[in-house]
């Protein structure tokens, strides 16, 4: 927390046109995409089998970005192109399963630049996106309030997503050393099979039941 916090005071301190286009550009593809598509996007990506699908392609998105991608740039390079890529990257993270990191590892590794300046920029671009989003929907929440019979279900959900996270810090700090993000695609690879499986004994057990 106090590296983030550091990292963000500099940020705020070297803040110039360079950097204000690159998170213009890396925040308008996900906040349009967000606001044109969450409906179709809940309705019809939240089942089991999609978001094994997302955490599988995110996966190979990475590990080939990783595997192809160069290491000779620094993030002070960053522009207006991988401003606009970083966003989509983010856009493309809208899709259940698919992680905005891994999203965002992967598109700045195939521009080129090594893996701690990646991970520096993917931390840099998500800020206004997960502040944004969070402020949509605290203020959605507050209006309407939970469905009966939801309170335990977001209660897990939130449980589940802090686990997650804690779960997959050491991996983010391996790419933080400059090590594979190979660790980290495989983690989502199994992630992906678990929930495959998952779906299929409950598809099984419904059958069964029939």
């Amino acid at each position: 927390v106090l590296r983030q916090r550091r990292e963000v005071g500099e940020a705020a301190r070297g803040f110039d046109r360079r950097r204000a286009t690159l998170v213009a550009l890396s925040f308008l593809p996900p906040a349009v995409a967000g606001l044109t598509l969450e409906r179709p996007i809940e309705r019809r990506l939240g089942t089991p089998s999609s978001i094994a699908v997302g955490l599988l392609l995110g996966s190979a998105a990475m590990a080939a970005a990783d595997a192809c991608g160069g290491s000779g740039r620094p993030r002070e390079q960053a522009g207006a192109v991988d401003g606009l890529l970083l966003g989509l990257a983010q856009a493309c993270a809208l899709v259940p399963g698919a992680s905005r990191n891994g999203m965002t590892l992967a598109a700045a590794r195939a521009r080129g630049f090594g893996r701690e300046d990646a991970n520096a920029l993917s931390r840099h671009v998500a800020l206004p996106i997960i502040v944004g989003a969070s402020v949509l929907k605290g203020t959605r929440l507050a209006r309407r309030g939970l469905p009966p019979g939801m309170s335990v279900r977001f209660a897990a959900g939130v449980g589940a997503s802090f686990t997650s996270t804690l779960a997959s810090t050491w991996l983010i700090r391996q790419v933080e050393r400059d090590r594979s993000l190979l660790p980290y695609a495989a983690y989502r690879t199994a992630l992906a099979l678990a929930v495959l499986a998952k779906a299929a004994r409950e598809g099984g057990e419904r059958r069964r039941a029939r």
